[in-house]
């Protein structure tokens, strides 16, 4: 990633003015006020904000995202059963330590490690000991928020083209532009450009529908061929997945980067249309609909513009755990959270107060905030991981209601 102007060679810097030059000139044909994930051009395809960045805009004084509580106001905190919690954290643990934070986590972090088989009571109070907790709180003052799901799904796949394998699985593109806009101008460094050279111009990167068809230079980079569009589109969102090959053996594919393109809910698209109703438009139900309309797949599925790409990693013999995240650890199935990184810090401690998919079951327990996602947008949000495979898909795909957060920080890294 490039730091700043000073240490950008003079090419890319001209490179860099060149792209912010087609996102302002593209934002200044829209009539629409900013809105969404791009604060400066709510409909340009290059544009997104960074994971890590902060906010353009710093909230205004009156209004504090986190609020300091107690450990009685986090629902059934004694309940949960902190044993499979700890591995979690440890796994922040590694990734604090090679990051600027570290000394803030530094002393927790090596006490958890010093835990022999501890009982979970004794895991409670060495939380309790070390930690404050802070109840996240949304701009309107309001502490409930939505909690959705995602997972790890299985893919049927091949290295070599042929039938059933003809769905391509693309690595980066070599010709995709990705720019810091924060090198160019200071105040945009929540922004990232991608595109392409076209001659001499910059322009947008291919869409879905352009990719799909063919139109990336010598195909692009194939990493694997896989059996069925619909399931490719949905590895695509939640973000990685594992693929079966013709041997018995498996890989796994991880996100690697994005056309730039915003993402648009084909679910949202069908309700729109009258194809569904509302509590019908899930994962499970879309893929109902995509098997009764074949023919009409390809032009739902290009309604979404954005086009994930992937990297191919190794699994080892025996591996529950999931892909890496956001933090660059592996994801604990049911205890780690994608989180909006701009409020809660990767790596941290968040108390979740929810409940069970399309029950009132509550579902209340520690979890880590180790990953990041385009839509996970807001103080109170969370996207919980549920593992891999069938099951883990069932719950994700039926996950969407309200929950309230407690982040827990280290003395020293709460708010002032």
């Amino acid at each position: 990633m490039l730091k700043s102007q000073s240490r950008m060679p003079s090419t890319l810097r001209a490179l860099a003015a060149t792209l912010l030059a087609l996102l302002l000139a593209a934002c200044g044909t829209h009539s629409e006020s900013p809105k969404g994930d791009c604060p400066v051009c709510p409909t340009c395809p290059v544009c997104e904000p960074s994971a890590t960045g902060e906010p353009l805009e710093p909230p205004t004084p009156a209004y504090k995202p986190l609020q300091p509580a107690r450990w009685s106001d986090l629902p059934a905190w004694s309940d949960d059963d902190l044993r499979a919690a700890l591995p979690a954290f440890l796994h922040s643990c590694r990734a604090f330590a090679k990051r600027p934070q570290w000394p803030l986590w530094r002393t927790a972090c090596e006490q958890a490690q010093s835990l022999q088989s501890p009982s979970s009571a004794v895991i409670r109070n060495f939380f309790e000991s070390r930690f404050q907790p802070w109840l996240l709180t949304n701009p309107d003052g309001s502490s409930d928020g939505l909690v959705t799901g995602y997972y790890e799904p299985l893919l049927r796949g091949s290295r070599s083209r042929g039938k059933p394998y003809l769905e391509a699985v693309l690595g980066v593109p070599p010709d995709l532009l990705r720019i810091d806009l924060g090198a160019v101008q200071p105040e945009l460094k929540n922004l990232r450009l991608r595109g392409r050279l076209e001659g001499n111009k910059v322009v947008p990167y291919y869409s879905r529908a352009e990719i799909t068809k063919g139109d990336l230079p010598n195909g692009g980079r194939v990493l694997l061929w896989v059996d069925d569009p619909v399931e490719l589109f949905f590895l695509q969102i939640q973000g990685s997945g594992r693929v079966r090959l013709p041997d018995g053996s498996m890989t796994r594919l991880a996100f690697a980067d994005q056309n730039g393109h915003p993402y648009q809910s084909i679910g949202k698209l069908l309700v729109e249309r009258g194809e569904m109703s509302l509590d019908q438009a899930s994962m499970q139900g879309i893929k109902q609909w995509a098997r009764a309309n074949p023919t009409r797949l390809s032009e739902l599925l290009n309604a979404n513009p954005r086009y994930v790409f992937f990297s191919e990693q190794a699994i080892k013999a025996g591996d529950g755990e999931g892909p890496n995240g956001a933090l660059a650890v592996p994801l604990t199935p049911e205890r780690s959270i994608a989180v909006d990184p701009r409020h809660v810090p990767l790596g941290a401690p968040v108390f979740l107060a929810t409940t069970r998919p399309l029950t009132n079951t509550p579902l209340r327990r520690l979890m880590l905030a180790q990953d990041t996602g385009s839509a996970i947008r807001g103080v109170v949000r969370a996207d919980f991981f549920w593992g891999f495979g069938e099951q883990a898909g069932a719950e994700a795909g039926r996950m969407k209601q309200q929950g309230r957060m407690w982040v827990l920080l280290p003395p020293g890294a709460a708010p002032e």
